[in-house]
C-alpha cells in the first residue's frame, strides 16, 4: 500500500506545478492571493550497514510537497498564511507525515502586530548550535540539525518602539518530538516511543509562555527572553520492559540571550542561556566568529570561515536532563557563495568534541538550474565515535542525500 501511494504522488507531482501554476494565478486574481511553494525528491543512500536489527539498508527515497498561500489585499492590515507540509518516505512509515508549518492571521500596523494561528519562530545566531531557539518542535525525521521545525499553535502580541521590539507568545497546545520507527536510520537505541509522559498533569494542554526582547545599538543587535512552560528537549525513560524509550517532558524556566556584533568582514557571535528544570539549573552558550573573504582571487566568490566554541553544564544522568550530543566541542566551518547567476554555495564544517574526539562532519551544497529547478546535495558523517557517547546509536549512519526540487 505504501509504495502504491509513493508511485501514485511521482507520477502526480510530474504534472502538479503547471497545475498550480494555473490555480494559482485563477486565486490570485480573484482573491489577492499568492501561491508559491515547492515539490522535490530526495535520494538518501547510507555508506555503511545498519548497525540494529530492523533497520533499513540500501536507499531511501522521499517526496515532499510544501505549498504557501498567503492573501494579503492592497492597502490591507491583515494577511493570512497556510503553509501545509507533507513528506511520503519510501521506507520509514513515521518519516511518512504531515504538518501546518503555518496556518495563521496577522494583523499589522505602524507599532503593533497580533498573530493568531500556527506559525514558526526562529532566534539566535550561531551556526553550529540553535541554543536559544525554543518557541518551536524540532521534527527530527526531517533533520538531525535541529533546523526543521513543526508548526506551533499560538497567540503572538508585538510591538515596535524606538527603544526595541517587544513580542509576547502565547502557546495553548505542545507538539511533540517526531522520531524514525525500528526500521528508520539515525534513530535511538532502542527506539523512541510514540507515547510520552508529561510533568504538568495538563500534558499537552499545558499554556506555555515566552517574553522577548530584541533591539540594536550601532553594530551591536541583541535579543533577551524568558521562556516558562513545557521543554521542547525531552528526556528519556525505558519503558516497563526495557524495549522502547519513553519521551519525558518536563516543565523549565529559561532564560536566553543572543548578541551579535558586525564589524567589516566579522561577524562575532554568543548565545547563552540558563535553565531549571527537574530540580537542576545550568547554564550552557555557543560564541565563536565568522570571517568573510570577499571576491577571492578577483572573482565574484565570497569565502566565510567559522569557528565556534560550546560548553553544556547540564547533569548528564538521563534520569534528570536531556541528553546532549556535544557538551565541551568546537566548530570549524568554510562557507563559500559564488554568487553567480545560480547562486551556487556549499558550506562544510565539522563539529569535535574535546573530551573523546567524536565528530559530525556536515556538507551541504545547493545551486539553481534554472528559474524553477535546484539541485542539493547533503551529507553528514559521525566520526570516531565511542561506544558510552551519545552518538554511538548513529556511527554507521554515514549519509548521502541528493535532492531535486521545482519551485513555483
Amino acid at each position: 500500500m505504501m509504495k502504491q501511494l509513493f508511485w501514485t504522488v511521482t507520477l502526480f507531482l510530474i504534472a502538479f506545478p503547471r497545475i498550480a501554476l494555473t490555480a494559482g494565478l485563477t486565486v490570485a486574481l480573484a482573491n489577492e492571493t499568492q501561491l508559491s511553494g515547492f515539490v522535490s525528491g530526495e535520494i538518501r543512500g547510507f555508506v555503511s550497514d545498519a548497525q540494529f536489527e530492523s533497520q533499513l539498508n540500501g536507499l531511501q527515497s522521499s517526496i515532499i510537497i510544501q505549498p504557501e498561500f498567503l492573501n494579503q489585499p492592497e492597502l490591507s492590515t491583515a494577511r493570512i498564511s497556510l503553509i501545509p507540509f507533507v513528506r511520503l518516505d519510501s521506507r520509514d512509515d513515521r518519516r511518512s507525515h504531515a504538518d501546518l508549518r503555518e496556518a495563521y492571521w496577522q494583523h499589522i500596523d505602524d507599532q503593533w502586530t497580533v498573530l493568531i494561528g500556527i506559525n514558526r519562530v526562529f532566534w539566535g545566531v550561531t551556526e553550529s548550535s540553535h541554543l536559544i531557539d525554543i518557541i518551536n518542535q524540532t521534527d527530527l525525521v526531517e533533520n538531525i540539525d535541529g533546523e526543521e521545525k513543526l508548526g506551533q499553535p499560538m497567540i503572538n502580541l508585538a510591538t515596535q518602539q524606538d527603544w526595541g521590539n517587544v513580542s509576547l507568545f502565547i502557546m495553548p497546545w505542545f507538539r511533540e518530538r517526531t522520531f524514525p520507527s525500528k526500521q528508520g536510520r539515525l534513530r535511538s537505541q532502542p527506539v523512541a516511543s510514540q507515547n510520552s509522559l508529561y510533568e504538568s498533569t495538563d500534558g499537552q494542554r499545558h499554556l506555555d509562555m515566552a517574553l522577548r526582547y530584541s533591539h540594536y545599538i550601532g553594530d551591536w543587535d541583541f535579543g533577551l527572553y524568558y521562556f516558562k512552560g513545557t521543554s521542547r528537549e525531552p528526556r528519556f525513560l525505558l519503558n516497563s520492559n526495557g524495549t522502547q524509550l519513553v519521551a519525558q517532558y518536563d516543565l523549565i524556566d529559561q532564560v536566553g540571550i543572543d548578541i551579535q556584533l558586525t564589524n567589516d568582514a566579522w561577524l562575532w557571535k554568543f548565545e547563552g542561556i540558563v535553565r531549571s528544570q527537574n530540580g537542576d539549573r545550568f547554564a550552557a552558550i555557543v560564541s565563536g566568529f565568522e570571517y568573510t573573504l570577499y571576491q577571492v582571487a578577483n572573482s565574484a566568490t565570497d569565502l566565510g570561515l567559522l569557528m565556534e566554541y560550546s560548553r553544556d553544564g547540564r547533569n548528564k544522568n538521563p534520569s534528570k536532563t536531556p541528553p546532549v550530543v556535544f557538551d565541551d566541542a568546537i566548530f570549524w566551518a568554510a562557507r563559500l557563495a559564488v554568487n553567480d547567476t545560480q547562486n551556487s554555495e556549499l558550506l562544510a564544517g565539522v563539529v569535535v568534541d574535546r573530551n573523546d574526539g567524536s565528530a559530525i562532519l556536515s556538507i551541504e551544497a545547493k545551486r539553481r538550474l534554472d528559474d524553477n529547478w535546484s539541485i542539493g546535495l547533503e551529507s553528514r558523517w559521525f566520526l570516531k565515535t565511542k561506544e558510552n557517547n551519545s552518538l554511538s546509536p548513529f556511527r554507521k549512519d554515514s549519509f548521502v542525500t541528493f535532492r531535486l526540487a521545482r519551485y513555483f
